[in-house]
């Protein structure tokens, strides 16, 4: 005769407590190496704690635009602003979005807090600039002293080497094979024009057909060449400039991008193996309308950036390529200048008209993507106030720590004493999980530093601390459940699996409720209060995870040792401290829910 079905059992019953157990020590295994072997034993410290500034913009519509504000512009501006604070030589700066329009940057202790306010509330500069002379990124050398022979025959050779490096950059396009944009052609997207598909001949005919308006052409904008004066004092920053290092790139941008849109600069690429001397803007940024990464696969050309001008661009724009179009490299390429940086230098090959003009060669999406995010960056109709600003010294944030760590401590030894005091033996239980709990959540915020940038700030230990209380609660749910079934005459194997059922529909439910409202809280609020969010949100979820896969699984193999199913007095499971009730007649058996038959 076949055997009667059993009920179906939940993680951690009484066939398999020990299998659950080894999976959750195993996971607490692998996240401790995991953290040991990142070289990250601490949690990244938030700027309250580490000290340092933190602003909070809000974007702003600009005049006709009413829809600017949206996910594509403000995560344009986050790569903007981000690039302007590490350029102040900040490797662990945060900027992030914050609900749907502000953005908060978060700018650690050693920075000027005047000049990040600056640089994060100014709004970006973006120009095309023609390119007079480009050399090689690392300082010139100085000429060694030597006779009037010598001098020239430097001179000489330095002019050989010039003329050199302007071959193989006309040649090759780029000095390295690093994703460089040197040498990049410029063609009209439309090729409309037969004309326009001859280098160098669109310039002369419009000229040859308009000689007026040509000539008033000219006058508006005319070839940007610097002073004799000028030149020499421009050809002597070139000298001294280094682009090689980090440090000397971003004094170079702060420098080029405080120059007057009429000025000549020196400026470095952005990969820093070029520098050069631009002209005065030919054209502003703001005559981009539209910006766009596509893959050309019917040209062949891969990835490319398509662009579009306005009607006072687009003039701008197809006279300054008609111009460079007729001249050697380098002064045939034009400079993509944002803050002061060259993120991109293409070369012109005929003048560009119709308002619309590609750049290709070479270019991976992601290449193509964040050239036309500085492209679109030009035309963005936002602009940012700085709404807070908060300055926090390293040793205020760590007085607060250790009053919220003492806090802590205060609250955990109150509740180990009450779990202690009420529920003796079942104390051991809870004090275990609480251990696993904390165990997972520090080896988790350690390893989210690295990853996600998750840094631990006052509001994240207070959610922690809050956690306490949260988890605690869930263990206390299911021994009451479990002290319940004692009390209705049962013994302690078949209570801990009948009270399972109730206890953990009620913890689910109530985890639920604080992990929706943490949700709620991270997504509606802005700046520190999202630590807390994140953190309770965490905790929330691992309480679930030690209930289930921990606590649950322990008091199964605890219930079958004869302290506890005894009922000890030091147990917390006593019947006679339980007022446990007689035990129940044959007829009330009957009409009651089926008794395990281990209760007999």
């Amino acid at each position: 005769m076949a055997a009667p079905k059993k009920g179906r059992r939940s993680p951690g019953g009484q066939g398999r407590p020990g299998r659950v157990l080894a999976l959750i020590l195993i996971a607490m295994v692998a996240l401790t190496a995991g953290m040991f072997a990142s070289g990250h034993t601490t949690p990244r410290l938030g700027i309250d704690l580490a000290g340092g500034t933190s602003f909070t913009l809000e974007a702003k519509n600009q005049p006709g635009k009413p829809n600017a504000i949206n996910t594509t512009n403000m995560n344009t501006a986050v790569g903007i602003i981000d690039r302007r604070v590490n350029g102040l030589g900040v490797s662990e700066a945060e900027v992030q979005t914050q609900g749907v329009k502000h953005i908060i940057v978060n700018i650690p202790k050693g920075t000027n807090a005047k000049q990040a306010r600056q640089q994060v509330g100014t709004t970006a500069q973006l120009g095309f600039r023609p390119v007079l002379t480009s050399t090689a990124g690392v300082k010139t050398p100085e000429p060694a002293p030597s006779a009037t022979g010598d001098k020239d025959k430097a001179d000489k050779g330095k002019q050989d080497e010039k003329s050199k490096q302007d071959d193989k950059n006309k040649s090759s396009g780029s000095p390295s094979p690093s994703a460089s944009t040197q040498g990049r052609p410029v063609t009209d997207a439309l090729k409309a024009d037969k004309a326009d598909a001859t280098p160098g001949a669109s310039a002369p005919s419009s000229a040859k057909a308009d000689d007026k308006g040509a000539k008033k052409d000219d006058k508006k904008a005319p070839t940007p060449t610097p002073a004799t004066g000028d030149a020499a004092a421009l050809q002597k920053k070139l000298d001294a400039l280094d682009c090689s290092t980090k440090e000397s790139r971003s004094k170079a941008n702060e420098a080029a991008a405080a120059a007057k849109p009429t000025d000549s600069i020196v400026a470095c690429r952005k990969d820093g193996q070029v520098k050069e001397i631009l002209g005065p803007v030919a054209v502003e940024g703001t005559g981009v309308t539209a910006a766009n990464a596509v893959f050309d696969s019917q040209g062949g050309k891969g990835w490319i950036v398509q662009l579009k001008f306005n009607s006072s661009g687009s003039k701008k724009f197809a006279q300054v390529t008609g111009q460079l179009a007729t001249k050697p490299a380098p002064q045939n390429q034009f400079a993509i200048v944002l803050d002061g940086e060259v993120v991109s230098d293409p070369s012109v090959s005929t003048s560009i008209g119709g308002g619309q003009a590609e750049i290709s060669g070479g270019f991976t999406q992601q290449s193509a993507t964040d050239l036309a995010n500085v492209l679109s960056f030009g035309a963005l109709p936002l602009s940012f106030d700085v709404v807070t600003e908060t300055t926090v010294t390293a040793a205020l944030g760590g007085e607060q720590l250790r009053a919220g760590l003492i806090a802590g401590a205060i609250g955990l030894f109150l509740v180990i004493v009450y779990l202690v005091a009420y529920y003796r033996g079942l104390a051991l239980v809870a004090l275990a999980s609480l251990a696993v709990s904390a165990i997972l959540t520090y080896t988790i915020m350690v390893l989210l530093g690295p990853a996600i940038s998750f840094a631990l700030n006052l509001p994240a230990v207070c959610g922690a601390i809050v956690a306490i209380g949260i988890t605690a609660d869930s263990f206390i749910v299911y021994f009451e459940r479990i002290r319940d079934e004692i009390r209705e005459g049962r013994t302690l194997r078949p209570s801990v699996e009948r009270a399972w059922p109730r206890a953990r529909r009620t913890i689910l439910v109530s985890d639920f409720v604080s992990f929706l409202a943490a949700a709620v809280l991270f997504v509606v609020t802005v700046g520190k209060v999202q630590g807390f969010a994140f953190t309770l949100g965490l905790t929330t979820l691992l309480d679930v995870v030690v209930v289930f896969f921990f606590t649950k699984p322990l008091m199964t193999i605890l219930a079958r040792r004869k302290f506890f199913a005894s009922g000890h007095p030091w147990s917390g499971l006593d019947p006679k401290r339980l007022g446990v009730k007689p035990p129940l007649r044959a007829s009330r058996r009957r009409a009651s829910a089926p008794v395990d038959p281990k209760e007999a």
